[in-house]
């Protein structure tokens, strides 16, 4: 399933019957944290300023799940790790340009790590699955973890490592770790999409079935 069905997905009839009924509340909770956690980004000192990159599928969703994490001051919806220069959402959705969907995070080093970013990333995402991640299907959406420096590197390797010899599943773990390339951002209605959009994206991703599985896969920790 491509991101096509995404759209097909949020703008079904379904959506305007079930979605208020269903979501509302839940909606309204995540569009408000969101735009608290939004509200406190601030300029930091640079030497304070840490960059991370993670791809764990619909970028609305990772998004969204890093913008709640303490520390994190900016997150930014885009594509990476492709060859084609300045590619479209229109480009990169049908898999053809190398891109996988991404969100770059700014976070202050002083609040939180590179090595707590990555125990935040794992219960976001479905470790497990190589074809991409929940309901979205394709190398575009695939999961990985893009590093900037030899030290992110190994803090990535070591992270993904220990989760292995955890025994918590029989499966290899399929998320790649990857050297950063360029990093180009998505199309601006792409960026706080749970924010413009709250109902649309819960009804969006409550019927991926993205937080059901993390439910399976990761309990109370996701």
């Amino acid at each position: 399933m491509v991101r096509s069905n995404r759209y097909h997905i949020i703008s079904s009839t379904a959506f305007f019957m079930l979605a208020i009924i269903a979501v509302l509340a839940t909606a309204c909770q995540q569009s408000g944290n969101g735009t608290l956690q939004k509200s406190i980004a601030r300029s930091i000192p640079e030497e304070n300023l840490g960059i991370a990159i993670f791809a764990g599928g619909c970028f609305w969703c990772t998004e969204s799940d890093f913008d709640k994490v303490p520390g994190v001051i900016s997150t930014t919806s885009g594509f990476i790790g492709g060859t084609v220069a300045n590619p479209t959402y229109k480009q990169v959705v049908v898999g053809n340009t190398g891109h996988i969907e991404a969100v770059r995070i700014e976070y202050d080093m002083t609040i939180t790590t590179y090595a707590a970013l990555l125990e935040a990333f794992w219960p976001t995402i479905d470790p497990v699955f190589k074809g991409g991640q929940f309901c979205d299907i394709g190398p575009q959406y695939r999961s990985a973890i893009f590093y900037l420096s030899p030290e992110q590197q190994a803090l990535a390797e070591a992270s993904k490592a220990a989760l292995e010899a955890s025994g918590r599943f029989e499966q290899p773990i399929a998320t790649e770790i990857l050297p950063a390339t360029q990093f180009y951002s998505a199309e601006e209605y792409h960026q706080d999409y749970y924010l413009k959009n709250p109902l649309r994206y819960t009804f969006y991703r409550s019927n991926c079935g993205r937080d059901d599985r993390l439910q399976q896969l990761w309990g109370d920790e996701h």
